[in-house]
């Protein structure tokens, strides 16, 4: 099914962006739906953004870029990166790695790593929260604090957001403290057992030091039951965090500013089930069941517990005003991660029937991580030239080991499967089937300048930086199906990422641009290998043609970019073992030969269409195209090979209206999110359905409640159409069975309160 034949599976929804289309703003690059709760009747509101290290208007940043302010976090329900898989932002996709909550895929304009939760891999797609670089995808999905705006950067961004950001870069900004007395209460219920309770406090300043503390705890229970009694059920989660920042002004030339959290992310794995059998298949067990359609309780009960990941970070930024022209930051940090694995989300996959045979592989894995790095940024604004200048550094240190062995057994008959007495007696190898452990070192040196020479009316704006980068990485496999081994990787490069960028002022409101940039994802080795073997840096290049532009007096935008990558030696995993005839996933990664292809197009619009209605839409077109790689377990012979998670056509909208009564504030809110379907395995051709799901919030609020104080109660709901979708499809590794695959969330809705004051 199509992109646009799903759209039409829900009539009020279709006629909803039918009318969009009408009103000519159906197109988009770049999200502002966030700000049209606070927008004033005269216009859409100012957008500003840190993009490029020092504060600059939206419209005026020669990128595309979308962000995603406190309200429309609100709006769209978004409590973790992993919510933001929603699609409201079209280039950006947000999935779990395989059936697990516990480590996210994220990538940006077709560049998203398979697996990238190793200790010696790194993603493609660099997440910084206030500045500070996330180096796993483990603990990505734990809960986001008091958030100010998420700001996603597209295309390669190696000079000012270095290595590991060939995709893009995601920067999250929190708020500071304010230094005035406030409290933002929320708590909240919903179906599947949900229930959110969140605090934010600022404190009066004293003695100079501002103080804010921030509380979150959010949990639900399972969408998919699993019959197996006193095990958690699949899809569930449990996140739990405290923040504290202490903002010390030294007198309006100097600040320091101290960040310390503390996270708690336990989850439970989705449910993959059986969509279709294989009519040539030999016969399964009787309890194992064909479930073409979303499942709500598991065919077979199994042993499953929540993985649970606990992130803890320490940040200081030191901001110093030399002059008015010069200013300079230090940002430094320290975090640790561990991370547990439970996976039994595959179930039942054992293939064909054989009585009393051992089944149901759990996943079992473990990872700590430990990292720190510093980064010092001399920043200028001078007559006719802005500019910013730094140096950074980064180490990272990481173990992990897993085990899988089988959890359950079937009888004689396979229509009374048990569970085994313990792990121990279903293991196929000794505890753990691998261990790895890997280090790595990064220095680097940046520069960006824009200079707007004094002709043409100073529209004309140029920029240039570049960034040397130095890493060295090294790490060691300490065990391989259960045997001691001591396979090393080495892995060292130096590279310089530069940025070239032409920009015109068309008119104060209509801005032109050219952007040709470079960046890299490191090399490594993969830890699921039988050898470790090492696996050389992929790079890309990428050329950006892009028009921003506002008019009828602010109360419309239109932003479009056009882009081609040049992808080179793209890393490809290949798998080695059909998992229905081994417990043990192992996968080689090889650099693939030539040159890929990604194409595309993003446009945004946002029209305030009358005081308090504003109406916003967003596209992105994807067009790839791989070289062939090596398939190392097959005599090296070229396979075709694709791109994961990457849909040609994907579009959001939303609509946002704010009424003004005399006692309260009414504000409703209707988004939805559509795509074609997409690969999830680099050597699967299978595809997911196509998908079209619709979120809505209605919010009575500003209700005065005395003493300053103020309510605001909104009902919510996800998936309000309870559209159902594959969003997980595999059937290459599972072909002599059948296809399998993972579904969306069902609907869910509750309703929430919050107090301000």
């Amino acid at each position: 099914m199509t992109f646009f034949s799903a759209l039409r599976r829900s009539t009020p929804a279709f006629l909803f962006l039918t009318t969009s289309l009408s009103s000519g703003f159906a197109l988009a690059a770049e999200t502002q739906t966030q700000f049209a709760a606070a927008e004033p009747e005269d216009g859409l509101a100012e957008i500003v953004v840190t993009a490029q290290k020092m504060e600059t208007n939206l419209q005026k940043t020669p990128i595309s870029i979308s962000v995603l302010g406190a309200d429309a976090l609100q709006n769209f329900g978004v409590h973790s990166l992993e919510d933001l898989g929603n699609g409201a932002i079209p280039s950006l996709r947000i999935a779990p790695f395989a059936t697990r909550n516990s480590a996210l895929t994220v990538g940006i304009r077709g560049i998203v790593p398979g697996d990238a939760n190793q200790p010696a891999r790194d993603p493609g797609v660099g997440v910084y929260i206030d500045g500070v670089y996330l180096g796993r995808p483990q603990g990505l999905g734990a809960a986001l604090y008091d958030v100010e705006r998420i700001e996603v950067l597209k295309g390669p961004q190696g000079t000012l957001f270095g290595r590991n950001s060939t995709g893009g870069a995601i920067s999250i900004v929190t708020r500071k403290p304010s230094g005035e007395l406030r409290l933002k209460q929320q708590v909240g219920m919903g179906n599947y057992g949900s229930y959110i309770a969140q605090t934010h406090l600022d404190l009066p300043t004293f003695a100079n030091i501002s103080l804010k503390l921030d509380g979150i705890l959010t949990r639900r229970e399972g969408t998919v039951k699993n019959p197996m009694a006193d095990q958690t059920d699949f899809n569930s989660y449990d996140r739990r965090g405290l923040h504290g920042a202490a903002l010390w002004d030294g007198g309006g030339d100097f600040s320091a500013l101290l960040h310390v959290d503390s996270s708690y992310d336990g989850s439970t794995p989705y449910y993959i089930q059986l969509l279709e059998k294989n009519p040539a298949a030999a016969a399964l067990a009787p309890a194992v069941q064909v479930q073409a359609n979303r499942a709500g309780t598991a065919d077979i009960g199994l042993p499953q517990q929540e993985s649970v990941g606990q992130t803890h970070g320490t940040s200081l930024d030191l901001n110093w005003k030399a002059s008015d022209e010069i200013s300079a930051r230090s940002i430094s940090s320290f975090r640790k991660l561990s991370q547990t694995q439970f996976d039994n989300g595959f179930g039942a996959h054992s293939g064909p029937f054989a009585a009393n045979a051992k089944f149901a592989r759990y996943s079992l894995a473990s990872l700590r991580q430990k990292q720190y790095s510093q980064e010092v940024q001399v920043l200028g604004n001078l007559p006719q030239i802005n500019f910013v200048a730094g140096v950074y550094y980064f180490h990272e240190s990481a173990d992990d080991d897993a085990w899988t062995p089988n959890s359950m057994q079937w009888d004689a008959t396979g229509a009374a499967p048990f569970r085994l007495p313990s792990l121990q007696a279903g293991a196929q190898v000794p505890f753990p089937d691998r261990g790895d452990n890997a280090v790595a070192e990064s220095y680097a040196a940046f520069g960006q300048a824009t200079w707007t020479p004094p002709v043409l009316d100073d529209a004309l704006h140029l920029t240039v930086g570049v960034r040397g980068t130095h890493d060295n990485k090294h790490g060691t496999l300490s065990k391989v199906n259960g045997v001691a081994t001591n396979y090393a990787f080495t892995f060292k490069g130096t590279r310089a990422d530069p940025t070239v960028v032409a920009a015109y002022d068309i008119t104060e409101d209509i801005n032109v641009y050219g952007k040709w940039g470079t960046a890299y994802r490191a090399g490594g080795a993969n830890s699921r290998s039988i050898s470790y073997r090492a696996f050389g840096p992929e790079t890309v290049s990428a050329f950006e043609a892009g028009l921003k532009s506002q008019f009828l007096d602010n109360r419309a935008r239109f932003n479009f970019a056009a882009y081609t990558t040049e992808y080179k030696n793209i890393q490809i995993d290949f798998n080695a073992v059909n998992l229905l005839a081994s417990n043990r996933g192992t996968l080689e990664t090889v650099n693939a030969p030539g040159k890929g292809r990604i194409k595309g197009i993003e446009a945004d619009a946002s029209v305030l269409v009358l005081p308090g209605l504003t109406l916003s839409a967003s596209y992105a077109y994807t067009s790839t195209r791989v070289p062939q790689a090596a398939n190392p377990f097959n005599n090296n012979a070229l396979q075709n090979v694709f791109i994961v998670y990457t849909p040609e056509n994907a579009f959001s909208g939303s609509a946002d209206y704010e009424l003004l009564l005399d006692a309260l504030t009414v504000r409703a809110h209707l988004d939805f999110g559509a795509s074609d379907g997409y690969r999830v395995t680099a050597g699967d051709p299978a595809m997911t359905q196509s998908s079209f799901v619709v979120n809505g919030r209605l919010a009575a609020t500003e209700i005065d409640v005395g003493r300053g104080a103020t309510l605001e109660v909104g009902l919510w709901s996800h998936n309000l159409l309870n559209e159902q979708h594959t969003f997980y499809y595999a059937r290459g590794a599972f072909a002599a069975i059948g296809a399998y695959g993972i579904y969306n969330e069902p609907r869910t809705f509750g309703v929430d309160a919050m107090l301000r004051f």
